[in-house]
């Protein structure tokens, strides 16, 4: 339970607060720790069975897309390079 708190009309006081309630109790839990991967191996080995292979498609596909868009902006600069390389008189 909660503290309550109540309020007075004036405004000058503080509001009451009830700190006389109960805390949970701890008797219930155990400290057992459940079994752990022994090796690094072993997690990596569960990651890639199991979620790896559903987000494969959709990060090649974020991938492919920047990709794409960072190497437009290369062709178009090679592009103008080339050509102010052709305008250049030729000593």
């Amino acid at each position: 339970m909660k503290p309550t708190t109540s309020t007075s009309k004036d405004a000058r006081n503080f509001p009451f607060a009830d700190y006389e309630y109960q805390t949970s109790s701890l008797d219930d839990l155990t400290s057992r720790c459940t079994k752990l991967s022994n090796s690094f191996r072993d997690i990596s080995r569960d990651y890639f069975e199991s979620e790896a292979n559903k987000d494969f498609l959709s990060n090649a596909a974020i991938f492919v897309a920047l990709i794409t868009s960072a190497l437009i902006p290369i062709a178009a600069s090679a592009s103008a390079m080339i050509q102010l390389v052709r305008t250049l008189p030729l000593f």
